[in-house]
């Protein structure tokens, strides 16, 4: 297939995002103990040039959509703080915040509601801190390889940070309920994490290295809504990276990279058959660089990500879902996949920006392939 960009239905979706990206401020506010907050995206996105696994082409597809998040926090005295934060999407997703306002090619704009994805209780003294409730995990991350953002979990968490040689270390950890969409949980999950960022001879430097284990209920009927056969299917992955952050010209060159490792023993005899089809495809790595920021006005970001993700490498039902189209309108499989995203951003304020991303994908083991063009107008309120 020769890849070609639809440049008529992409200009129709860039005029709608500019039409609608004059945001207009909500009256959001803070005192010494509560703060009001959100954000929202307007989204130009187009998919072209895909193929599904058996190699039949799929739709050109080209959509505007948005997300809006609005939260708050209560800060009691300086030890606690109680939160809670509503996002838009479908309830039956727990990866995408986003709904379709248009459809440029008369597709279904799928479902829209409101859900809670944070409501938590936190309390913090000296290097510590811990949460209950359901929250963003605690790791430390540089990509969403392996945890999609948008992803909350219900559960206990923590981390203790304190000096360490030239740098801080951190331990992170807890034990999870994880969800399927916004408003059932199935199975269970721990981990824990531990990261070193000292700077050394002018370059701050991470390394951090965790395990994540989930344990799934395959008598639970709920479990039936993650794709792949998630939600009967245990999991217990190994994470390193290492990034090195540093001036180059004036701006923040950042260079980073993961290795991804699932040690759970699949068998090639498995009862269940996608499974026993993808028992060794465990691994996965991530190369990344980025030239710039996003914090003034006037920056501008470069960066090139380069991943290589096999089947079981991750838990594909919280990992990205950015990268490539495969899944449903709820639940996204993003994994045996191979490609790289280049993205640019440009900042009109500190918290205004514009980011677009294009993506070029391939499946590792079948014919399934894809090309995306995203372009995000984000504006916190």
């Amino acid at each position: 297939m020769t890849p070609r960009l639809p440049i008529t239905q992409l200009t129709a979706a860039a005029a709608l995002l500019l039409a609608s990206t004059a945001p207009a401020r909500a009256d959001l506010f803070a005192t010494d103990k509560f703060a009001l907050y959100g954000d929202t995206r307007v989204r130009a996105e187009t998919d072209w040039n895909s193929q599904d696994p058996n190699g039949v082409p799929r739709d050109d597809r080209t959509r505007l959509r948005a997300r809006l998040r609005i939260g708050f926090r209560f800060d009691p005295s300086e030890h606690w703080q109680v939160g809670a934060r509503v996002r838009s999407g479908s309830e039956e997703s727990q990866q995408s915040p986003h709904i379709t306002l248009v459809d440029l090619d008369d597709n279904d704009t799928g479902d829209a509601s409101f859900n809670f994805d944070r409501w938590y209780l936190r309390g913090q003294a000296g290097g510590f801190e811990a949460w209950a409730g359901r929250n963003n995990l605690p790791y430390w991350k540089q990509d969403d390889m392996l945890f999609d953002d948008d992803v909350t979990m219900i559960g206990i968490a923590g981390q203790w940070s304190g000096d360490a040689g030239p740098g801080t270390l951190t331990f992170a950890g807890g034990v999870f309920s994880p969800p399927v969409g916004m408003r059932v949980t199935s199975g269970s999950a721990a981990g824990a994490q531990v990261v070193w960022q000292p700077e050394l001879a002018g370059v701050r430097w991470a390394f951090a290295a965790g395990i994540h284990d989930f344990d799934s209920n395959s008598d639970d009927p709920d479990a039936a809504g993650l794709l792949d056969g998630n939600g009967s299917r245990d999991y217990r992955l190994l994470a390193a990276s290492v990034q090195a952050r540093f001036d180059a010209g004036g701006r923040a060159l950042v260079l980073g990279g993961d290795v991804l490792h699932n040690i759970e023993d699949y068998e090639d005899d498995d009862p269940d058959p996608f499974t026993a089809e993808n028992f060794d495809q465990v691994d996965g790595y991530i190369a990344l660089a980025t030239w710039g920021s996003l914090d003034e006005r006037g920056d501008w970001l470069v960066g090139w990500y380069h991943a290589r993700i096999q089947t079981f490498a991750v838990y594909n039902s919280y990992a990205q879902d950015d990268w490539v189209r495969w899944g449903t309108a709820t639940q996204a499989r993003a994994s045996n996949m191979k490609g790289d995203e280049v993205r640019f951003g440009w900042a009109f304020g500190p918290k205004m920006n514009l980011i677009a991303r294009l993506y070029i994908v391939e499946a590792i083991t079948t014919v399934e392939d894809g090309m995306r063009l995203r372009v995000d107008f984000n504006y916190e309120l």
